[in-house]
C-alpha cells in the first residue's frame, strides 16, 4: 500500500526514504552495530545500522535501526527475521524518537499474536494499534470525514482511499466560500475505516497539504 501510494503522489523517493527502507528492532543490550548488521545483512543491502543508547550512561537501550537501500529488502527483513526482534517499519525521522520508542514498547511488550482482524495487515504496529487505548478514544465507525485546505479531485481521492480494501463510496464536496476540500468516505467494515484513518490522517496529499481524517457517526453500534 505504501509503495503504491507514494509512487502515485509524485514524490515517492521522499516517502520511501522516510517510511519504507528503515526498520526498528528490539535487540539484546549486548549487541554492537556490527552484530546488528551481521544479523540483517542476509535480507538485502544495508545502508547503515544504529543502536539507540542512553544519553547519560551510553548504554544500549536494546533497540536499533537498520536502513536498507530498497523498500523490498526492508519488507523481507520484517517478514523473515526471527520474531524475537519484533521488527517494524520505523517512523519518519521527523517524529520524536522518544515518543516512537514509547509507542513501540506499549505495542510490543504485550504478548500479542502477529495475526489480526485486519486481513490485509502485515506489520505488527498496524495490527495492534487499535488495541492501544491511548490512540483511539473516539467513537469509531465505517464512515470518515476528510478535510483539506485545497480542493479534492474525485478520482484521485477515490484512488487514494481505495488502497485500503473495502471502500464503498467517496463523496467529494467543495466549499464555494473557502475553496477547501471536504469528502465523506465509507468502508464496508469499521476495521477498514480504522486502518484508513490511522494511515492517512496527516498524510500529505498533494505534497505539502496534510489531510485531516476523522470518524463520522454512521448509526452503527461502535462497540462492535
Amino acid at each position: 500500500v505504501f509503495i503504491a501510494q507514494s509512487r502515485a503522489s509524485g514524490s515517492h523517493r521522499d516517502v520511501e526514504d522516510e517510511e519504507l527502507t528503515r526498520i526498528f528492532v528490539m535487540i539484546p543490550k549486548s549487541y554492537t552495530e556490527e552484530d546488528l548488521r551481521e544479523k540483517f545483512k542476509m535480507y538485502g543491502d544495508i545502508e547503515y545500522c544504529s543502536i539507540i543508547k542512553n544519553k547519560t550512561t551510553g548504554e544500549s537501550k536494546g533497540l536499533g535501526y537498520v536502513r536498507y537501500l530498497k523498500p523490498s529488502q526492508a519488507a523481507r527483513a520484517i517478514e523473515e527475521c526471527d520474531r524475537s526482534f519484533r521488527a517494524i517499519l520505523a517512523e519518519p525521522k521527523n517524529k520524536s524518537s522518544e515518543s516512537f520508542e514509547h509507542d513501540y514498547y506499549s505495542n510490543n511488550t504485550r504478548q500479542e499474536p502477529r495475526a489480526s482482524t485486519l486481513p490485509f495487515c502485515v506489520q505488527p504496529e498496524f495490527c495492534t494499534f487499535e488495541k492501544n487505548e491511548n490512540r483511539i478514544q473516539e467513537s469509531v465507525s465505517k464512515r470518515l470525514s476528510v478535510v483539506s485546505r485545497l480542493p479534492f479531485i474525485q478520482e484521485q481521492l477515490f484512488a487514494l482511499f481505495d488502497l485500503v480494501p473495502g471502500l464503498e463510496y467517496c463523496d467529494v464536496q467543495r466549499d464555494p466560500y473557502t475553496n477547501s476540500g471536504y469528502a465523506v468516505i465509507q468502508y464496508s467494515t469499521a476495521a477498514s475505516a480504522i486502518y484508513a484513518k490511522y494511515k492517512l490522517h496527516g498524510f500529505e496529499y498533494p505534497p505539502g497539504n496534510r489531510l485531516t481524517v476523522i470518524f463520522l457517526e454512521d448509526g452503527s453500534d461502535s462497540s462492535e
